[in-house]
């Protein structure tokens, strides 16, 4: 309303030359602009009184009507005038608006109960729309219970009809059949529309029941009354009040299971993981206790040898340390002695070599007199012969 105000204060101002003759281009349309913005709020609080003096009156309503719509005619005929001869009464032109506007506090009653009489109207055309739904559905489900009938039906009759009572002489269908398929068919609707007699006279005794007891306790006094519902209703606020506090910890509780629910599947998930950490880290401890063993018999093998090989160490430092040198004439002694009997070796070696040789001579002609002279063999030496 600050903006309605200021863009009339601006349209009425009280100057002597026209205000809008000093405005730039962008002001215009800015001004422009605003007051289109008030009119349309002005249209929509105008709209809606209104719907608000039908509702409440509305025989006054065309009369009040009529009169908000030519009443400011002449002040704009007047307005007009007066721009054209530069002259104002702003004093007249504040009291007719004072006269023609609501207050912010008749605005928010009006606006409230047009609230409140929309809220009404969208329940109203939801249960008639949820009516009509009901309706349909039921159509549906009748439809649909009638097509499975017929389709059951046709089934039937194809079956006992058409492919069951055949004649297999004459190809044709027995009359009788057809007849006593009928008259089974009509039998059982009659015993349908008597068990549905029954149903119905069952329900009719029970509404004649329900109504002999609200009867009575009408004319005991017990029945509800317009103060009854107002406390039902203030109650009935206060369970849903409470429904909606419980459904909220519902959300919270269900967010809470959520997010425990997360936490759950992350230590799972972990747990896992060690799990098959573990699993690994048995089997390696398995053969790292195998390996210990291995190693403590090998330890036990390698200090045993260790032992010997310190006995043999000591023996042989002992020998060591029962050493001594000989002397050095000794040492001369017997490189001298060694080199004479190497001589003599290399000189026996030489001999033997000289005496095989002569040996292999002496084999190979006595192995020609062999062959030669067969005889022979009698005096000759046995491993001769048997080289020979």
């Amino acid at each position: 309303m600050a903006d309605s105000d200021s863009v009339v204060s601006a349209a009425t101002g009280t100057d002597q030359d026209d205000p809008l003759a000093d405005l730039t281009l962008e002001q215009l349309c800015q001004f422009v602009e605003d007051t289109e913005r008030v009119n349309e709020v002005i249209k929509t609080e105008t709209e809606m009184f209104e719907k608000f003096l039908r509702r409440v009156e509305p025989k006054e309503t065309t009369t009040l009507t009529q009169q908000q719509f030519t009443s400011p005619l002449p002040q704009i005929q007047e307005i007009h005038v007066v721009r054209g001869s530069r002259k104002r009464s702003k004093s007249r032109s504040s009291a007719l608006d004072k006269l023609l506007r609501l207050t912010a506090e008749q605005k928010c009653d009006i606006a409230q109960r047009e609230l409140e009489e929309l809220r009404e109207e969208i329940d109203k055309l939801k249960e008639d729309s949820e009516r009509v739904l009901d309706n349909y559905r039921a159509n549906l489900e009748e439809a649909e219970m009638k097509i499975q009938e017929s389709k059951k039906a046709f089934y039937e009759f194809d079956r006992d009809i058409c492919k069951g009572s055949i004649n297999p002489r004459t190809n044709k269908v027995i009359a009788e059949k057809v007849l006593r398929y009928y008259e089974d068919k009509l039998r059982s609707r009659d015993t349908l529309i008597e068990k549905l007699r029954l149903k119905n006279s069952t329900l009719r005794v029970q509404k004649k029941k329900l109504q002999l007891q609200l009867k009575q306790k009408e004319e005991m006094g017990e029945v509800l009354h317009e103060v009854d519902f107002n406390q039902l209703k203030i109650e009935n606020q206060q369970y849903l009040e409470k429904i909606d506090e419980k459904n909220q910890e519902l959300l919270r509780l269900k967010l809470m299971a959520g997010n425990t629910l997360q936490v759950l599947n992350r230590y799972k998930k972990r747990l896992l993981n060690l799990t098959t950490e573990s699993k690994a880290l048995k089997t390696e401890i398995s053969t790292r206790k195998d390996n210990l063993v291995k190693f403590d018999a090998e330890t036990i093998i390698v200090e045993e040898e260790r032992n010997i090989a310190e006995k043999n160490n000591k023996h042989q430092r002992q020998k060591l340390a029962d050493f001594k040198v000989p002397e050095v004439q000794d040492y001369v002694h017997k490189k001298a002695n060694l080199m004479e009997l190497q001589k003599t070796v290399k000189s026996w070696e030489r001999k033997v070599e000289i005496a095989q040789m002569a040996l292999n001579t002496h084999k190979k002609s006595w192995k020609q007199i062999w062959v030669s002279r067969p005889q022979v063999t009698d005096w000759m030496p046995p491993d001769f012969i048997g080289q020979a």
